[in-house]
């Protein structure tokens, strides 16, 4: 490593360096002239000879950067030149690499590396001509055989996988597109074999992803219909790929170009909103057209979720929100008011009218005054209007499920139209109608205006009597267990300012065993089996309950499988239920809601919960593992459904958490996924939700092999939830868990290092280095002493006038042994890497002698291998420090610990062999041998 101070020593340095081969000590050398040099032709020479270290070491985007650097100053500098050559062809930028190495030849003719340079760039410059047009030929190939309908089955499908792979890159994107390949796409699209479909589907992905100008290419020269039409499919998996597409053309439309194109200048581009706005169009058309199926439109109010409203509220301009709301509402409203088991209306999934309400609280969501929320309710209010005062039972049944669906959205605008004149009194008259279609109808919507009605009181006197009387008389369990759930629901609004007790007392467990008899009913549809979770999300909140549901095996697998179903909107049921199941709720402050419905079930308010003895919970927990409640939270964190609101996600979380605190535990969950479904929990979320995804991650890194647990890229994506939980809002556990999580992660790899610094972590673990609690402490520089392996690191201890160094030097000495090691195993790594930092330490503090000798003594073997290794490299830096070392005590230690015997590990002993050896080269020279 550099001794020298002025950049022209260092630069010789770096220079004799190179020749012997060590290319990192010569960047070192470079590197650190570069910052003291103030001359700019010198400067270029440093770049120029950095440049030849970063080729020898295949960093060629380096390599290339800084010989472009030494020609910005001298355009002359042949050799910068001829680096900048051999950078470009490794990094395949062939044509730029031509260009230098002809001007190369022009410079010096005779120069034989120059004209060989030259002849190898033109003949693979050729070459990769010839492939293009190869690649022509095998393009237009695969696009024929995909369209010949009597070619075999396997051959179609190798020039499908080829296309798709193709359309990936940007060379082979254009070559599709010079071939008219998109005309003959969508001659694929309209194929009636559903593998050639969806092959067309990926192709055109690829073509997208991320890319402007050709999604709007594509969106113009295919048009809407067709993907719409697509999307409408029967067919889920072509459905599914069809709004995937669509979900990808929205983003490379609204980011616009996220990749850098040289030479392209980038303010020429149109504005995309015209074709934004033809998408939106269509798919607003999409939402009353019978031809479309159920997941089709499912599909597309999906996409209209993700892409109307603002991501964020800082972003004034709402101006789509308002546009889809003129056009669109009442398109929207025709889904809505669809009651299925009845003609009139188009085909809906168990999750349409879910969703809907999810878009139009969004949209509702997103306005920005009294006057835009006015049109939205006026909108509304006439649809349902118009619907209610029409003859027959049919438009009455229109309007109420239209209200019904507003009341689980945009609640004030529901509570609105259910004040209409004589609508409160229609669901009234319904719930006692003899055909159950129409009962059902009035009974759920009676239930959803149970929570959010501002007259909760007068539903309350009414909607009582009658539900109970549904309750025990009706033939019907589907209106038995609406029913239950709304006597659930009204227990919680209502308080307890009516006669609710005689009929909760005592039957919570009653009613109870019912919800799990109904969950477990296979006869009956899943939708109202779904319900009887919604009983057990109100019920479980008695510890009675709870125990009942975690001892009935069946019951758990049966609400795993509809968690894992189609059928979406059962989640936030499922995720209550869990919740309470593991009790974990945040226990400081509960939610007054909650308090309401505990009151309701027994008294049970979480806070008050009697100290349950910890081993319940464990065998609860295991319970719900064997029920195999892992893969089935995994089930639900997958799906792309508007149901899985952050409210939802905040659950997952939760119940996740708990289900890692056991350290045995943590095996089973990471092997069913669990791991996997955390990340994204971690980032999409609650406030709250993100910081318990984060902390279930933390948990699963301290005590597995992160590289098992997290594959691939993935573990890069660990990152930043846990450096989220580096803040002064969490808890000092959560931050303890933190930082052992990213000791493993940074003693991983340099990438991992990068990362971790990147997210900006650096400053924060310093800061918890200073945390008065010793294993917060201890952990912080347990995780610096993996970090300083970074050069950007050991650069922040090199920089002067800070007390870093120091601090290392006051903790190897401190009380606590794991803090201690923490700090000596840092030292020896730095200054190993730095040398110049040995030459610091004395001027740390006056004790820092009397801490080295006492790691030296120390009982502790590894204490004193740190301690050997530190002054090893204290003797190789400087001679003065040698000596001074030398007339302490510390010959004498390293004397005894050289000889090795009891209880001196042999790599002890060699390194305080090697600092005697060094001394003795030290002091025979200087006249005075010992």
């Amino acid at each position: 490593s550099c001794m020298a101070e002025d950049s022209t020593a260092l630069k010789e340095e770096g220079n004799s360096l190179f020749k012997a081969g060590d290319m990192h000590g010569a960047v070192c050398c470079y590197t650190k002239a570069l910052k003291l040099s103030d001359s700019k032709a010198e400067s270029a020479v440093l770049y120029r000879n950095r440049s030849a270290c970063y080729l020898k070491q295949e960093e060629y985007s380096k390599a290339e950067a800084d010989a472009s650097k030494a020609l910005d100053t001298d355009p002359g500098d042949v050799k910068a030149r001829f680096r900048r050559a051999q950078a470009f062809q490794k990094l395949c930028r062939l044509d730029q690499a031509f260009l230098d190495a002809q001007r190369c030849a022009q410079l010096e003719p005779k120069n034989k590396a120059f004209q060989d340079l030259l002849r190898q760039l033109g003949a693979q410059i050729q070459q990769k001509s010839v492939q293009l047009n190869s690649t022509d030929a095998r393009v237009q190939q695969m696009f024929s055989l995909l369209l010949d309908a009597s070619a075999k089955d396997s051959d179609r499908q190798k020039a499908a996988q080829n296309l798709v792979v193709l359309s990936r890159e940007d060379a082979g994107a254009e070559q599709i597109f010079r071939n008219d390949g998109v005309k003959l796409i969508q001659k694929l699209l309209q194929s009636k074999q559903e593998d050639v479909v969806l092959s067309a589907l990926r192709t055109l992905v690829g073509l997208c992803t991320g890319h402007q100008s050709r999604t709007m290419a594509i969106v113009n020269e295919l048009g809407m219909e067709q993907l719409c039409a697509v999307m409408g499919s029967v067919a889920s998996a072509v459905s599914l790929a069809a709004c995937h597409l669509l979900q990808v053309m929205f983003e490379a439309l609204t980011e616009g170009m996220k990749k850098e194109i040289r030479g392209k200048d980038e303010a020429i581009l149109p504005e995309p909103s015209k074709e934004l706005r033809s998408m939106l169009r269509h798919l607003l058309e999409i939402m009353p057209a019978s031809k479309v199926s159920g997941l089709g439109r499912d599909s597309a109010i999906n996409l209209l979720v993700k892409q109307v409203p603002r991501k964020s509220l800082k972003n004034p301009d709402n101006s789509l929100t308002l546009w889809v709301i003129d056009q669109g509402l009442k398109k929207i409203l025709e889904v809505a008011g669809t009651v299925p088991e009845l003609s009139e209306g188009p085909p809906l999934t168990d999750n349409s009218h879910m969703s809907c309400s999810v878009l139009l609280s969004k949209l509702y969501d997103d306005l920005k005054c009294d006057t835009e929320r006015e049109t939205f309710n006026k909108l509304c209010e006439e649809y349902v209007q118009q619907h209610f005062s029409r003859h027959g039972i049919t438009g009455k049944l229109r309007a109420i499920q239209t209200v019904s669906v507003l009341l689980q959205g945009p609640s004030d605008v529901g509570n609105r139209t259910l004040e209409m004149s004589g609508m409160m009194d229609a669901v009234i008259s319904l719930c006692a109608s003899e055909d159950v279609t129409h009962q059902q109808v009035a009974v759920e919507t009676l239930i959803h205006a149970a929570g959010k009605a501002k007259r909760a009181s007068f539903i309350t006197a009414n909607g009582v009597a009658l539900l109970k009387d549904l309750y025990k008389k009706s033939e019907n369990d589907r209106i038995r267990v609406r029913a239950l759930v709304g006597l659930c629901k009204l227990g919680s609004a209502g308080g307890t300012d009516f006669s609710m007790k005689q009929f909760a007392e005592g039957s919570t467990l009653k009613l109870a065993k019912q919800c799990r008899k109904w969950l477990c009913n296979e006869s009956l549809p899943p939708t109202s089996r779904r319900w009887s979770v919604e009983g057990l999300a109100y019920l479980t909140f008695d510890a009675d309950v709870k125990e009942d549901l975690v001892e009935d095996k069946n019951a758990l697998v049966a609400m795993f499988e509809l968690a894992k179903s189609e059928d979406k909107t059962v989640l936030f049921a499922v995720g209550s239920t869990l919740v309470n199941c593991t009790n974990s709720y945040d226990v400081e402050k509960p939610d007054p809601q909650m308090v309401e419905l505990a009151k309701y079930a027994k008294q049970h308010v979480p806070e008050e919960h009697p100290k349950v003895p910890l081993y319940i919970f464990h065998v609860e927990l295991m319970k719900l593992l064997e029920a195999g409640v892992v893969s089935a939270l995994v089930c639900m964190v997958k799906q792309e459904s508007p149901a899985l609101t952050d409210a939802c996600r905040d659950c997952i979380a939760r119940v996740f958490l708990a289900l890692v605190e056991r350290q045995e535990d943590r095996g089973t969950v990471v092997a069913q996924g669990g791991g996997k479904a955390l990340i994204p929990l971690a980032s999409d979320n609650t406030d709250g939700g993100k910081i318990k995804a984060a902390q279930a991650l933390a948990k699963i890194t301290i005590t597995s092999n992160p590289e098992i647990a997290f594959p691939g890229e993935r573990i890069y994506e660990m990152v930043r939830p846990l450096v989220s939980l580096l803040s002064l809002e969490c808890t000092l556990l959560q931050n303890f868990e933190a930082l052992m999580a990213l000791t493993n992660l940074a003693g991983i790899s340099e990438r991992l290092r990068q990362k971790i610094i990147k997210e900006k972590a650096v400053p924060k673990i310093e800061g918890y280095m200073f945390e008065e609690h010793d294993l917060v402490r201890a952990s912080a520089t347990e995780c610096m002493c993996n970090l300083v392996l970074s050069t950007e690191v050991q650069e922040l201890y090199l920089a002067t006038g800070n007390d870093r160094l120091k601090l290392l030097v006051l903790y190897s000495g401190e009380e606590d042994e794991r803090l201690r090691k923490a700090a000596a195993g840092t030292l020896a790594m730095l200054t190993a890497e730095q040398p110049e930092l040995c030459t610091r330490i004395p001027g740390t503090t006056t004790h820092w002698l009397e801490i080295i000798q006492s790691l030296l003594l120390c009982e502790i073997s590894d204490l004193r291998h740190r301690g050997v290794v530190i002054v090893q490299n204290m003797m190789q830096a400087e001679k003065s420090l040698a000596e001074t070392l030398m007339e302490s005590e510390a010959l004498e230690i390293l004397s005894v610990l050289a000889k090795g015997g009891e209880g001196t590990p042999e790599p002890v002993s060699k390194i305080a062999q090697n600092c005697l050896d060094k001394a003795v080269d030290h002091f025979t020279f200087a006249g005075n041998p010992f």
